[in-house]
């Protein structure tokens, strides 16, 4: 008997569901808390981009957060995943690339802008797509499942060989873990009760673990560069906080010369006469559309609700800037 058969038995009094063509993926909050719990598993958070996997017989779909279908960027996951024999699955997961053997944000953006199959290709940068969760199989939906059987049908259904990995996790011991992690450069980890079903938006059964302060920001404006600086000086962020844009400060480290001009002509084509922010902004900006998200590392928030070094890391287009809120660690 096939995995794929041994499986199809195991969840055959399941409802049948047909193929769907999205499902709104379960995100985690940040908390400050570290605990261990026997009812939740910790894995490694990954410093990547989120990709759920959708395969309806030969059509395969790598979609983002926020429904952008990545083929051409990442079309050596497309091809890993055809290969398979389970031709009917929904999958969630994240790719990533390394610098050593941590991952890199900052190295994937490289990949991230590249829509061309043979650029990505030939782009150097390698990449690998981690797998955490399977939320539909041979015409059943399997959201309502446990956390832990969901992992143990993923571990069975599908091979995993490079670029494709299995996301390992702990069942105990979530505070020594995330001390080795932080040890060890990672980004933090990510618990999980693993109890509880699939549910689609944030939710407390999933908890962030960070090592380092970082989070995604709005760009609402920029300041001309000064001296020999090229393209921008720095970039004016903010969140929003219902359909308020609040502002949380200026980025201007993390850029070469080549983003600095490359960006500032996308900048341009978002242009606007008036500030985005709600706030006083006390700078002598140019203002853009509140469109475009940048990943940002800090060392803090200031009680003025300003960053404390930020640095720019990186461009994220798998998220929809009306999305981006401050986050407050859940304690």
């Amino acid at each position: 008997m096939s995995a794929s058969d041994d499986i199809s038995e195991q969840i055959a009094d399941l409802p049948q569901s047909g193929h769907p063509e999205w499902i709104s993926p379960m995100l985690a909050v940040l908390t400050d808390t570290r605990f261990s719990d026997a009812d939740w598993i910790f894995e490694r958070k990954l410093d990547g981009v989120r990709l759920l996997v959708f395969r309806d017989g030969d059509r395969i779909r790598l979609m983002t957060r926020n429904r952008n279908e990545v083929n051409n960027t990442y079309p050596e996951l497309v091809e890993v995943l055809a290969q398979q024999s389970a031709c009917d699955f929904v999958a969630d997961g994240e790719v990533v690339a390394f610098d050593g053997t941590v991952t890199s944000f900052s190295r994937l953006q490289r990949r991230m802008q590249i829509t061309d199959r043979d650029k990505a290709r030939a782009s150097g940068v390698a990449v690998y797509l981690y797998l955490f969760d399977l939320l539909h199989f041979g015409g059943h939906d399997l959201t309502e499942l446990p956390l832990r059987r969901r992992k143990s049908l993923l571990g069975r259904a599908l091979g995993f060989d490079d670029p494709l990995r299995f996301t390992s996790h702990r069942n105990a011991d979530g505070e020594a873990f995330f001390e080795r992690a932080c040890a060890k450069g990672w980004e933090g980890l990510i618990a999980k009760d693993a109890t509880v079903a699939y549910c689609h938006g944030r939710s407390r059964a999933w908890l962030k673990f960070k090592c380092a302060k970082g989070q995604e920001l709005v760009i609402g404006g920029f300041t001309e560069p000064k001296g020999a600086r090229v393209g921008f000086g720095a970039l004016l962020l903010g969140y929003f906080e219902g359909d308020k844009l609040r502002y949380a400060g200026k980025v201007g480290t993390g850029f070469d010369d080549a983003f600095l001009d490359r960006f500032r002509k996308m900048l341009e084509e978002h242009r606007r006469e008036t500030s985005p922010f709600d706030d006083t902004v006390d700078e002598d900006a140019i203002w853009v559309c509140p469109e475009l998200v940048a990943e940002i590392g800090f060392t803090e928030w200031t009680g003025a609700g300003r960053l404390r070094h930020p640095r720019f890391l990186g461009l994220r287009n798998d998220k929809p800037a009306e999305e981006v809120i401050r986050e407050v660690p859940d304690t």
